[in-house]
């Protein structure tokens, strides 16, 4: 007979067993992000045009296979050169951000934060 204080959901043992395949899946998860997956996934559109010349050639693409006009290529120009201007906004803000941290850091917690980035910009 089924009764609710001996519910299967309540044994430490299966309680045990979620919680480390939970713990498992998010770390899997964590990891695979962290060691390439993320940057595979969202370098296309950040490194294509925040490049000059990798900006010039979409754009040069997308006149040539989608025959755009002249304002069209220039609208996606300004498109793109904003894109180029908020990415170097977010590069500043990062930067300064990273500098103001460093000045309350000592020596020891700076060099650590430093591997904790992985050596980041």
């Amino acid at each position: 007979m089924y009764s609710p204080e001996h519910a299967s959901w309540r044994n430490p043992k299966v309680l045990a067993t979620l919680v480390l395949v939970f713990v498992a899946g998010a770390l899997t998860g964590a990891a695979g992000m962290r060691w390439g997956l993320h940057r595979r996934l969202h370098s296309d559109t950040v490194v294509t045009w925040r490049d000059p010349r990798a900006a010039k050639a979409f754009l040069d693409q997308c006149r040539k296979e989608l025959n755009l006009t002249e304002q069209q290529a220039g609208e996606i120009q300004a498109v793109l050169d904003d894109y180029k201007q908020y990415y170097q906004s977010l590069d500043d803000i990062r930067v300064t951000g990273k500098t103001r941290i460093m000045e309350v850091l000592n020596k020891d917690q700076k060099a650590k934060l430093e591997r904790m980035l992985g050596g980041e910009r």
